[in-house]
């Protein structure tokens, strides 16, 4: 398929399109990984367990982020895909800064679901507008630029974060970021537009209705692996990306500026590399055969496992860093080749509805269980282990990487029968 022609007043290039999607999305992770870095001195501040905080970075923001993602991947799908885009930014832009008004709990605990609720939807709407702008065979590496915002972002909500709040306190960083993201709005909305799409000249099809997308996902066993895996992966990755701060303090000592310094490294250095990296090999192997665009991503979280154990129990900083920079980076191979298999199974009009149905199974999931399984999975192991406790439970929950790469395995295996290729 040739790429799509943008016609109208005002016209996008898809580059133009792509860059700003990202900018929103490095916007998304600033907002929603800054709490990790800040977990700290929220806890000491108003007086929180790690069970809590578990709480607050998977429930509270996964919980009606990945339901609503469905219904508004919907509707981005049937009305305009960039305006679902903005109103979501300015949305949970605006919760983000409220979270640095909370007096309690439950008070930013309420602020996390309002920021659950505007990136709801964020993701879903941008994967199908990426699809809408770039051809079949440079898919997956538009993909994979559009998700440098998740390392990208996470750096930057880490060290700015960390800064801001060594600085002066943890409020004022969820200030910041909340109002800066509120200032893109306009200019997101000016720049990007949904594709025009060329007049039809016969009487198209008639578009799928949400239920019959459902229906036609149901029969797709390479979604089902696909969703499954990218789930098991997610409740790790989640979990470390939340949890290593802390982690980093309690066992190796670190202080605050330390932590962000050290996390915001292996985020951007890894994760940069592991996303374009999985992005690259995706379109190359994939474009011979179906099946890599499961088998890369289940290689990468194999060979990730010992090198993050071996991090984790680590005694030394230096070393530690060194052992988490290279499963940090395979952690996020899977992201350019599963999201645009996801976009290969279905058609191009409901392409939003099925990224969102996809988020909703991993972020659900992901989000909502591992950094809450990991938390609590900490407080019971402390009384034995102490502040090695949380150590303790990452290493166990490694497991999960080994089931997100049977479940790849395993969609590798349906995905060239169960391919839609471009019309």
């Amino acid at each position: 398929m040739a790429s799509t022609t943008i016609t109208g007043p005002r016209t996008t290039s898809p580059k133009v399109a792509l860059g700003l999607l990202l900018v929103v999305y490095i916007f998304n992770f600033v907002d929603r990984q800054i709490l990790a870095i800040l977990a700290g001195p929220i806890q000491a501040d108003l007086g929180l367990s790690d069970t809590q905080m578990g709480l607050l970075g998977g429930i509270a923001f996964a919980l009606l982020y990945s339901t609503l993602a469905v219904p508004l991947g919907w509707i981005a799908d049937k009305t305009n895909r960039s305006w679902v885009i903005t109103i979501s930014l300015g949305v949970w832009s605006g919760f983000t800064a409220l979270c640095g008004l909370a007096q309690g709990f439950w008070s930013i605990f309420l602020a996390r679901l309002g920021v659950g609720v505007g990136e709801a939807g964020g993701v879903a709407p941008s994967y199908a507008l990426i699809s809408d702008y770039f051809p079949s065979t440079k898919r997956a590496r538009a993909l994979s630029i559009y998700s440098l915002g998740i390392p990208l972002g996470s750096a930057t909500g880490v060290v700015a974060g960390g800064y801001i709040a060594a600085a002066v306190d943890w409020r004022l960083a969820f200030m910041v970021v909340g109002l800066s993201g509120i200032l893109l709005v306009p200019v997101f909305k000016y720049f990007v537009r949904d594709p025009v799409k060329p007049p039809v000249t016969e009487i198209a099809p008639a578009q799928p209705s949400f239920m019959q997308t459902i229906e036609i996902l149901a029969k797709k066993r390479a979604f089902w692996f696909l969703a499954l895996g990218a789930a098991c992966s997610s409740m790790l990755g989640y979990g470390i990306a939340f949890w290593l701060p802390s982690l980093l303090q309690r066992s190796f000592g670190l202080d605050l500026i330390e932590t962000s310094l050290f996390f915001g490294s292996i985020l951007l250095i890894g994760g940069v590399a592991g996303v374009m990296g999985g992005g690259l090999l995706g379109d190359w192997l994939g474009g011979k055969n179906k099946a890599a665009y499961g088998l890369v991503p289940a290689i990468a979280f194999l060979l990730a496992v010992p090198l993050f154990a071996a991090g984790i129990m680590s005694s030394s900083a230096t070393l530690a860093f060194i052992l988490f920079l290279i499963p940090q980076g395979l952690a996020y191979i899977w992201l350019g080749p599963v999201l645009s298999a996801v976009q290969h199974l279905v058609t191009a009009e409901t392409r939003a509805t099925a990224s969102a149905l996809f988020l909703l199974i991993n972020n659900l999931v992901g989000i909502g269980g591992g950094i809450f399984f990991l938390g609590a999975l900490s407080d019971i192991l402390t009384p034995v282990y102490g502040e090695d406790g949380l150590r303790y439970s990452m290493l166990i929950s490694l497991i999960f990487y080994t089931f997100a790469a049977g479940l790849m395995a395993l969609a590798a295996r349906y995905l060239q029968k169960e391919w839609v290729e471009d019309s």
